[in-house]
């Protein structure tokens, strides 16, 4: 494939962040100002921030003793108040010229079974009220607020109260109707100005310019971050405004590092998407939990992070777990020119506990208005049942739907299928002909009985955010090499075995296994599948040839088309269609199925969709 323009600035970006990290590393975190001497602090400013909640409303996943909205929203106000009017003077600190700023850097929902709850809701959705109550000044949008495409973003965004601004400066929304007047609104801009004790403080965002493959924008326009991010900056700078916060979503904390030596007048990144958790050797961290490593040198990632800009200033650059299991805290010195002179020792993510010595209670009315409906929902999932099966549907892996056909892969697949056609109109691609479900995608790893399949059930099998994803042109060769991946473990039980529909094929295990780099690029060329056919009878492969003619709309989850478990898409381009598996399945259940699986349909051992010889 071409060199992209985006892959240039990384590597271009890349060449400075070495020569800026080299520099800032060795200075301390408590004082980096770029040798102008002693200069007095004139404005100091905190820096609530957090990202990747990710609808974790309840509590931690491993330890519900942490975590939860209702604790952080208790300790964000208990950071807020003790910033605002602290006990003491701190060294290097402004008592009395003080502010503080709370931002989210993105991804302030995500599908599963507690945002279930909201979309059964309706507006304003409990992420919404939760989001309302933490009090952010701003949030970044994230790819994972797409995922359901602009009109459900649209929702979110309407029933959060106060009114912050959702910001993306390399986004033009206006293609969507439903966005394009929150826009008109200003409830999302590409920037936004916060005033605080006096001082505007200026926030721009930037999220992914991968967007469209990650998520579900539909008409939304993407753009490359650098540009749309600088020309936001020069706007504010021209308007006097000194202080500038880039609050971004790019999906890892060594994009927010390379984009940093591209950039002028940005004091201050805060990162969000990559999960990873910055921390001084000091900070008391959620059990289980450890710092990330630096990929390169695999020491801790200290936080902050520094990064040289392109006039020579340094930036501290932060971010920090999710699941709303962490605040994160900045505390930046700034002189009256508004540069950064030092970041303050007790700069850290602070955990969110239920225990003490930091225990902190949750907030009453967010635990009544959040919390207890949507655990009750949660709750009520388990009670649900959606459909009655004739037969055991087998979910397990070994032997089941890691190793061969099943029923309950056949009816997984069956459901991705009908999504892709029941959705292609609205996101203007091709209906597909056949679809593809990676087997590691099915996890509940049991044999459900004969009778009730509960609503619960439906998230034990596809628990994971893969959205359907329509491949709208898979070449026949290529098509044949999805399969080969998908039986080149075989008899070994793996992940990458596909449950199928929309044709049938045959493969002999006896003979070359295709070989795959991580890549996509098959180094090894599989001799396994020998016959594939589709439904309505076209012949694809005949005794290992692909039979030349059009290609084939596939539909899979994004994982896959994303080249998980080395399914060779090598970046055909796709569209997610608004759509978890989850929810495919559960739709098909209730509304193709009628809440009826027949043992006809799907029978003990599968409908012949896959047939192994040898």
């Amino acid at each position: 494939m071409p060199t992209s323009s985006r892959s240039i600035a990384r590597a271009a970006g890349a060449l400075l962040l070495a020569s800026a990290v080299l520099t800032a590393a060795a200075q301390p975190a408590t004082a980096h100002s770029g040798g102008r001497g002693a200069v007095t602090t004139d404005f100091t400013l905190t820096i609530l921030h957090a990202n990747d909640g990710e609808s974790q409303l309840l509590g931690a996943p491993a330890d519900a003793n942490y975590g939860g909205v209702a604790r952080f929203t208790t300790l964000v106000e208990k950071l807020r108040k003790a910033e605002k009017r602290p006990a003491a003077a701190r060294q290097g600190e402004s008592r009395t010229n003080r502010g503080v700023v709370t931002l989210s850097s993105g991804d302030n929902f995500l599908a599963g079974p507690q945002f279930a709850a909201s979309l059964d809701r309706g507006v304003p959705f409990y992420d919404s009220i939760a989001v309302g109550h933490i009090g952010y000044d701003a949030l970044a949008l994230g790819n994972h607020e797409f995922d359901f495409g602009p009109d459900v973003l649209a929702d979110f965004v309407s029933g959060v109260p106060g009114k912050p601004p959702f910001l993306s400066a390399n986004l033009d929304v206006g293609p969507e109707p439903s966005l394009a007047e929150l826009e008109r609104r200003g409830r999302i801009a590409p920037a936004t100005v916060v005033k605080e004790h006096g001082e505007r403080i200026g926030v721009v965002g930037a999220v992914t310019p991968d967007l469209a493959s990650l998520s579900s924008p539909r008409n939304v326009v993407i753009g490359e971050v650098r540009d749309a991010v600088q020309g936001q900056v020069d706007k504010l700078t021209r308007k006097g405004i000194d202080k500038i916060i880039l609050v971004s979503h790019l999906q890892d904390i060594q994009e927010e590092r390379a984009l940093v030596p591209q950039l002028r007048n940005v004091d201050v990144v805060i990162g969000g998407g990559g999960g990873e958790l910055l921390a001084t050797p000091d900070a008391p961290l959620v059990p289980g939990d450890t710092v990330t490593t630096d990929p390169t040198t695999g020491e801790p990632l200290a936080y902050p992070l520094y990064a040289k800009d392109a006039g020579g200033a340094t930036v501290p650059i932060v971010t920090t777990n999710g699941d709303y299991k962490y605040v994160g805290r900045l505390v930046v010195n700034f002189d009256k020119k508004g540069r950064v002179l030092s970041v303050a020792d007790r700069s850290d993510p602070v955990r969110v506990s239920g225990l003490a010595p930091d225990a902190v209670a949750p907030d009453r009315k967010v635990q009544r208005t959040v919390v207890e409906p949507v655990a009750a929902y949660v709750e009520g999932l388990e009670a649900n049942v959606v459909a009655t099966s004739d037969a055991p549907l087998e979910g397990r892996r070994d032997p089941g739907v890691r190793t061969v056909e099943t029923n309950l892969g056949n009816l997984l697949a069956d459901a991705l299928l009908d999504a892709g056609r029941d959705q292609a109109a609205e996101y203007g691609v091709a209906p597909p002909q056949v679809a593809l479900q990676n087997s590691g995608g099915i996890r509940n790893n049991s044999l459900i009985p004969a009778g009730g399949v509960t609503e619960l059930d439906t998230y034990s099998i596809a628990p994971f955010s893969n959205f359907v994803a329509v491949v709208p042109d898979v070449p026949r060769a290529q098509l044949k090499e999805l399969l080969e991946n998908a039986v080149s473990s075989s008899p070994a039980a793996d992940g990458r075995f596909a449950q199928v529909a929309g044709l049938r094929f045959e493969y002999d295990v006896a003979r070359t296994a295709q070989q795959v780099t991580d890549e996509g690029t098959v180094t090894r060329a599989g001799e396994r599948v020998r016959d594939v056919v589709l439904d309505d009878g076209t012949v694809l492969v005949m005794d290992g040839a692909v039979v030349e003619g059009a290609g084939i709309p596939v539909v899979t989850n994004d994982f896959s088309a994303r080249g998980g478990d080395q399914y060779p898409f090598r970046g055909l381009p796709f569209t997610s269609v608004g759509l978890t598996y989850q929810q495919a399945l559960l739709g098909y259940l209730t509304d193709d199925l009628a809440g009826r699986v027949t043992a006809v349909d799907y029978p003990e051992g599968g409908s012949g969709r896959i047939v192994r010889l040898g």
